[in-house]
């Protein structure tokens, strides 16, 4: 009996590894992201400054203690990067930037800076106690004018 072959597209690229939710576990997500992405052959920014600013708000905001967060990066087919990072605080999700700024916050700004560099972001929640913030980074070649300057 002949099976019908699968259309489903798997990642060129995976890389998933659990981390302590503490600024060393932050600080190793990016370290570990850059080595990733030079293995990978593929631009480090501003990857690895999503990951930094993702990494940091687990340890800070999705920190439960004992449990770990999980940083996930993968090339898909579509010619995309990209980041996922998971913790254990479902019941907290993030506010859009531009929603908790105004001119006194002190916190914030770190999904403003995740806003402005990944082409697209958002919040994925489950499985219970779980929720996933992701961005992805097209890799997409810009094209190049007359004078080497993206057009």
């Amino acid at each position: 009996m002949n099976q019908g072959i699968s259309t489903q597209r798997l990642p060129l690229h995976q890389f998933s590894v659990p981390l302590s939710a503490t600024r060393r576990g932050a600080r190793l997500a990016r370290l570990l992201a850059t080595e990733k992405l030079l293995a990978w052959e593929l631009p480090l920014d501003p990857a690895r400054l999503i990951v930094a600013e993702l990494s940091a708000n687990a340890a800070l905001h999705g920190r439960v203690p004992g449990r770990s967060f999980r940083l996930a990066l993968s090339v898909v087919p579509s010619g995309a990067l990209r980041i996922e990072l998971t913790d254990t605080r479902g019941d907290r999700l993030p506010v859009g930037p531009t929603a908790t700024l105004d001119g006194n916050a002190e916190s914030g700004y770190g999904l403003l800076l995740v806003e402005g560099l990944a082409d697209r972001w958002g919040v994925r929640c489950g499985p219970v106690p779980c929720k996933t913030v992701w961005a992805e980074l097209d890799l997409v070649p810009q094209r190049l004018g007359s004078v080497g300057r993206p057009v």
